[in-house]
């Protein structure tokens, strides 16, 4: 398995996971293609604000990672945030979660003070992996509003 930085030739393939992602219960509301479409162009562009990455077995792109750059005031410093996390269902259960997260604590080593990520409580394969790697819940009541 590789993690590799997304690029533009990776749009198709990336959108098609989002739309999967975006479509799923595990997110509060399906966002429009213009939305992911919109996400995937910073990813692979120059927004300073987020990254992209995809995981590759056996040259074929089994998921997709988006984290999100933040200033954490409670911790003085760099939050990394990991918006979406997606596996294709026939890779699940080989270790790319905690590879990814593996990856992205060495990658910001010395620089990030926090990492964050949010996910349903019945997704309950995923909070154990996220527990094994250190990441608490947090008692803060999060609060939204779209403009």
């Amino acid at each position: 398995m590789m993690i590799r930085t997304m690029t533009k030739q990776d749009t198709e393939e990336v959108y098609r996971m989002m739309r999967v992602f975006y479509d799923s219960p595990a997110v509060l509301h399906t966002a429009p293609d213009s939305i992911l479409l919109q996400d995937i162009a910073d990813c692979t562009g120059e927004c300073p604000f987020i990254e992209g990455y995809v995981f590759e077995e056996d040259g074929q792109i089994a998921g997709y990672v988006m984290a999100a750059k933040s200033y954490s005031t409670e911790y003085g410093g760099l939050c990394i945030w990991v918006e979406d996390i997606y596996i294709k269902p026939a890779f699940q259960g080989r270790g790319m979660g905690k590879a990814f997260l593996d990856y992205l604590e060495e990658r910001y080593r010395g620089q990030a003070v926090r990492f964050r990520l949010e996910a349903e409580d019945e997704n309950e394969h995923a909070i154990r992996l996220y527990r094994k790697q250190g990441y608490q819940k947090l008692p803060y009541v999060q609060m939204t509003k779209e403009v």
